[in-house]
């Protein structure tokens, strides 16, 4: 399979659905790159110019992303997408270089997510 690039201006407004949380194995362990960084997860919602239809991606990133809060607009570059099929199972792939809060906003007021989805305040 290969990667194929996304012209992220063509995308329109760009919101962050779910704070990063890392990626991690069936058996728990925070996955990393090749170079040996952990990888995180961002869920995206994206509205396309002139549609009323939202799209939900997740993206991977190397590194977390900071500033992020749930609902706030974001920046995302060089995103890129891979297809994929194993088993008899298929679907999609995004990664990016980063993803950075667009300053001024005006999201959502949600506390950014600890390890596994927690909030700094759940037990």
């Amino acid at each position: 399979m290969e990667d194929k690039p996304i012209d992220v201006g063509r995308l329109g407004v760009i919101r962050c659905l779910i704070a990063p949380e890392p990626r991690t194995t069936l058996e728990g362990d925070q996955r990393r790159d090749r170079e040996g960084n952990p990888l995180w997860i961002t869920g995206l919602v994206v509205r396309q110019q002139e549609r009323r239809r939202l799209e939900e991606i997740h993206v991977t990133t190397s590194g977390q992303p900071q500033g992020l809060t749930e609902g706030g607009e974001v920046k995302v570059t060089n995103l890129w997408a891979r297809d994929w099929a194993l088993e008899g199972r298929t679907g999609t792939t995004y990664r990016a270089d980063s993803i950075t809060p667009v300053t001024g906003s005006g999201g959502g007021s949600a506390p950014a997510a600890g390890p596994r989805g927690k909030s700094a305040g759940d037990s």
